[in-house]
């Protein structure tokens, strides 16, 4: 797998671990609630992950919550809430 496709593997799990989770990283970037500096150096995170397999089965069969291995935890809950407290949340 190159490079690219290894970032862009990571940046579709973690978008995906987001919304699940009632963080949209495109629209906390869009009102300003997360940088798009920000939402890269999360995927970059997310690429230093063992748990990949573990991720997209957790998503795929539509597991409730953030797992504990989760690099970006702290952040999705973060935008969930700031989402949230803007009433912009799904969730």
């Amino acid at each position: 797998m190159s490079d690219t496709e290894k970032l862009r593997r990571h940046q579709q799990l973690m978008l995906r671990m987001g919304d699940r989770n009632g963080a949209d990283f495109m629209l906390a970037e869009q009102v300003g609630l997360v940088s798009p500096e920000e939402i890269f150096e999360a995927t970059l995170s997310c690429t230093g992950c063992s748990e990949v397999e573990a991720c997209e089965t957790h998503l795929d069969t539509g597991a409730k919550g953030i797992p504990s291995y989760c690099r970006n935890e702290s952040l999705i809950r973060r935008l969930a809430g700031d989402l949230g407290d803007l009433g912009l949340a799904d969730h």
